[in-house]
């Protein structure tokens, strides 16, 4: 087991499937103040079966994106205050960049969408 998890670690770079990634996603708060809006969209997006976290340091966004992206993390959530009002996050994909702001529910849709284009 150990051989094969270290032949996949070389072969995908540390850039694993998005199925089989650890974290699909992480939710960037741009400030302190965004961090219960931030749970909320992490527990919705749990029950889309969807695994994530929230980054919770006292850090600046572009950190936190740099951060993101040295961890290969595929999708980079960034709320905020327009993003709270409206109930959507924006949304930053790995070594992509911005992808726009989305519903929860869409960027639910577009994960699973990405999810079964790559088991195909």
């Amino acid at each position: 087991m150990e051989r094969f998890v270290a032949v996949l670690i070389e072969h995908t770079g540390g850039k694993f499937p998005l199925w089989l990634t650890p974290e699909q996603f992480i939710i960037l708060p741009i400030s302190e103040k965004f961090e219960s809006y931030s749970k909320k969209v992490l527990s919705l997006l749990a029950n889309f079966d969807l695994r994530g976290s929230v980054d919770e340091r006292s850090e600046k966004t572009g950190k936190k994106i740099r951060d993101a992206e040295i961890a290969k993390i595929p999708y980079m959530l960034i709320v905020g205050e327009n993003e709270e009002k409206e109930g959507t996050v924006s949304v930053r994909k790995h070594t992509e960049g911005d992808l726009g702001v989305m519903k929860i529910e869409e960027f639910a849709a577009l994960v699973d969408m990405a999810v079964k284009k790559e088991l195909d």
